[in-house]
């Protein structure tokens, strides 16, 4: 039989190390090679590590109204690109393919998409080359940008050194702490307010309506920041819920200047049994919001 020693010694070489990893409301609490909920990030050598740093999946030329941002240098174009995974699971997400995306690991969990990493100093020098074609910077997009922050904080650092404005499309599911190492970069952001009902974004997002809340009210003092909110039907198209949004956004320091897209939703993804949001009723609800602010934008219709 061993001796108690030499037991005990077996019991503190098994311990399982874990970190907390503090992106988002998830608090994944990883253990060496797991992943997040967000699929992106992944306990590597002891450390919490984007590993979906410069894997690119999207890239394109856009118009910057596409990001859509009204207000922030109108008729531009800027270089958008995106790469895979998110800390929310919408069941409406358009983008699922890669949102929804995951590394490939052999499990056959999520599917893989195709990536290509391009560095912080390639994408700038990509920047630039696209300034011929009118592109005046680099918009992070498509996927949840904020799970690889470090890839805006890395290439943002190098884009304003160039002169290069950077916009970022966000749930805005993101901590205080992920918003401070962006912020300096930052030009722009469209950030989803998808509803201002904490059981929808629960239920139909997986996620947290208070930590979108205190991320909206940062941004709106750092930057340009325009919000969109998605109508579903049956879900968040209530005039109440309009008003509740409209007078909270108005309440923010400036807020009554902060545009806002009323969109209409499609069936996509989860939700294929639902109809389009009638046009009538994103121009209803298009119509609360104005009684509040100045700038409202109606989309899809």
């Amino acid at each position: 039989m061993p001796e108690i020693s030499e037991m005990l010694e077996v019991t503190e070489n098994t311990e399982v190390c874990t970190e907390t990893c503090n992106v988002c409301f998830h608090h994944c609490r990883l253990s060496e090679g797991t992943l997040g909920a967000c699929r992106g990030r992944r306990m590597v050598d002891g450390k919490i590590i984007p590993e979906n740093y410069g894997r690119l999946t999207s890239i394109a030329l856009d118009p910057i109204e596409k990001k859509p941002l009204r207000r922030f240098k109108p008729g531009s174009m800027i270089l958008s690109v995106g790469s895979y995974g998110c800390n929310l699971s919408c069941r409406f997400c358009q983008n699922y393919h890669i949102a929804a995306a995951g590394p490939d690991d052999g499990t056959g969990r999520w599917h893989s998409v195709r990536t290509q990493y391009v560095s912080p100093d390639e994408l700038t020098s990509l920047a630039l080359s696209e300034k011929r074609r009118g592109n005046i910077g680099v918009a992070f997009t498509y996927n949840e940008p904020l799970i690889s922050w470090e890839y805006i904080r890395d290439s943002g650092r190098l884009l304003h050194d160039e002169g290069m404005p950077v916009v970022v499309v966000t749930n805005g599911t993101a901590s205080q702490e992920v918003f401070s190492e962006i912020a300096p970069y930052v030009d722009a952001m469209n950030i989803d307010l998808k509803s201002f009902n904490p059981d929808y974004y629960k239920k139909i997002c997986g996620g947290d309506l208070d930590m979108v809340k205190d991320f909206i009210t940062a941004a709106a003092a750092s930057c340009h920041v325009e919000l969109t909110t998605l109508i579903v039907p049956g879900e968040n198209d209530s005039d109440d819920e309009m008003r509740e949004i409209a007078t909270w956004i108005a309440s923010l320091p400036n807020g009554r200047e902060i545009p806002l897209h009323v969109s209409r939703f499609f069936p996509m993804h989860l939700m294929t049994e639902k109809n389009p949001t009638p046009v009538g009723t994103v121009y209803r609800l298009a119509g609360i919001a104005r009684e509040y602010l100045k700038y409202v934008y109606t989309g899809n219709c």
